[in-house]
């Protein structure tokens, strides 16, 4: 199950790319929250606390509550952070949206796969264990939203693979990826396989003939 916290926001009333930067050179990182019915909201939250909470979690789609400071007012809303933009060099974080949420009204959303365990294939045959989904979608009320989904694969032989549908999901969870999809399989290691080289077709070896027009030299006689 998700672990759910807390976190501070302001509501935001800057906009424009001075302002923006403004605010990031202060610490702090422009977001919007939406959704659940209600009028999107521009929002700045602190940059070191979102980091601290994006450090702790297993995914960047985190539940998150929000305490939202407007003026002298603040209100709670329950929020499951949708997208974070990042730096493409530095890293530093560059925007974030919240998606407001119910818990009475169930989400989508996309959780990270885990395989566990030294699978057979790989342990006895020197096989490899590779991944076709590094993800899953599943619909679940928010507070029944697993951190990770954990897939073991102790039994798993060369050629042989899991798939969505083989996925045991807690209670309430329901995979809404398609059933019939890979998730991770063992294959056979190409490491130390003989490579084949085709031979070259032999060549003719070429006849070195008289240029036409070329005179013979006749040996003179005493």
């Amino acid at each position: 199950m998700a672990q759910q916290v807390k976190l501070k926001a302001q509501k935001r009333t800057v906009i424009g790319r001075n302002p923006i930067k403004k605010l990031k050179k202060n610490g702090l990182v422009p977001g919007i929250v939406y959704g659940s019915q209600s009028e999107p909201m521009p929002l700045q939250v602190d940059a070191r606390e979102l980091s601290n909470v994006l450090a702790h979690a297993s995914s960047e789609h985190v539940l998150v509550e929000l305490e939202i400071a407007d003026g002298s007012q603040s209100t709670n809303r329950l929020t499951l952070i949708q997208e974070i933009q990042h730096h493409p060099l530095r890293r530093e974080l560059l925007h974030v949206d919240f998606l407001a949420v119910s818990t009475t009204e169930q989400i989508i959303s996309e959780v990270p796969i885990e395989a566990f365990g030294d699978a057979l294939g790989v342990r006895t045959f020197g096989g490899l264990l590779e991944y076709s989904l590094r993800t899953l979608e599943v619909e679940c009320f928010p507070q029944d939203l697993p951190d990770i989904v954990r897939v073991d694969v102790t039994n798993l032989n060369i050629g042989e693979a899991l798939h969505v549908r083989d996925i045991p999901l807690p209670s309430g969870v329901n995979a809404v990826t398609d059933g019939d999809l890979t998730v991770v399989s063992v294959v056979a290691s190409r490491v130390g396989e003989e490579v084949v080289e085709v031979a070259e077709t032999p060549t003719t070896p070429e006849v070195i003939t008289e240029k036409k027009g070329e005179a013979k030299t006749e040996t003179s006689q005493p």
